[in-house]
């Protein structure tokens, strides 16, 4: 718990307090530990965890290096390809590879799949803090992917019984799921509630809709994560953070909701 409070004191810091050239500075640094944890959990060491780790940071600086001397919409083609890839990770493949249940040794498919996993996840944390009303869209798609994790540990440590995919992760039930749903569903109502910019009467069911397929989106994420440190041997993606383990570990759902969140976005600035 002391590290999830200092954790969170710092990332809204972060997310409130640095100008967008630090914040940018700050996502790269947070895509490349995320990259040697997926090494590790790929079984690349030595030359091509090296190799693999530049490889990304090139990607990303020259993605950023485009966006640079590019305008809002120029930005926004740049990024929807990146955002489709993720859209094809998360929505066919990872969920097709799930119930097939096969694992996935080769070393390039493996540092390939971790390059939709993790460049889409950090441009998608540029783009969503970038949007009006600055911050807050960014914190809002966090937060529900928060409370719906909070939800779903409680409710299925209470109410769980039936496994929702138990060769994966175990501890994981329909009634967590269930959990999840019903404690989005008043996150968004409190959310529609109080807040100036999504109080609309007519906002309200879009939102809902939005948070239910949203915690589909990070279950699948947490699964596949689970399935990939299972097929690794090892409990953890890492040991960054005292208490919870790698970054992977504590990202794993919003790999999966933030990119799919900033290509929704952009889809209504350019439509």
């Amino acid at each position: 718990m002391i590290t999830a409070v200092i954790l969170l004191a710092l990332l809204l810091a972060a997310l409130f307090a640095l100008p967008p050239a630090a914040w940018a500075a700050l996502v790269v640094v947070m895509v490349m530990q995320g990259t040697a944890e997926w090494s590790r959990l790929s079984g690349l060491a030595g030359m091509k965890a090296n190799l693999y780790w530049v490889l990304t940071l090139l990607l990303m600086l020259g993605l950023l290096w485009l966006d640079a001397g590019a305008g809002e919409v120029q930005r926004a083609y740049t990024h929807l390809p990146v955002y489709a890839v993720s859209a094809l990770l998360w929505l066919i493949v990872v969920p097709s590879w799930l119930m097939i249940g096969r694992k996935v040794k080769q070393p390039v498919l493996m540092a390939l799949t971790g390059w939709a996993v993790l460049v889409p996840t950090g441009l998608a944390m540029l783009d969503l803090r970038a949007a009006s009303p600055g911050p807050w869209v960014l914190l809002f798609v966090m937060c529900l992917v928060w409370v719906a994790d909070i939800a779903a540990y409680f409710a299925g440590r209470k109410f769980g019984r039936n496994k929702l995919a138990p060769s994966i992760s175990p501890g994981k039930t329909w009634e967590g799921v269930a959990g999840a749903m019903l404690g989005v569903s008043v996150y968004v109502v409190l959310v529609w509630s109080f807040s100036p910019y999504f109080n609309q009467r007519e906002v309200l069911p879009g939102l809902l809709l939005a948070s239910w397929w949203w915690v589909g989106l990070a279950v699948i994420g947490d699964l596949f994560e689970s399935a990939i440190k299972r097929q690794a041997g090892v409990k953890d993606s890492g040991a960054l953070l005292p208490g919870h383990g790698g970054l992977l570990d504590r990202i794993d759902a919003l790999t999966s909701t933030l990119p799919l969140a900033a290509m929704a976005m952009l889809f209504q600035k350019l439509g």
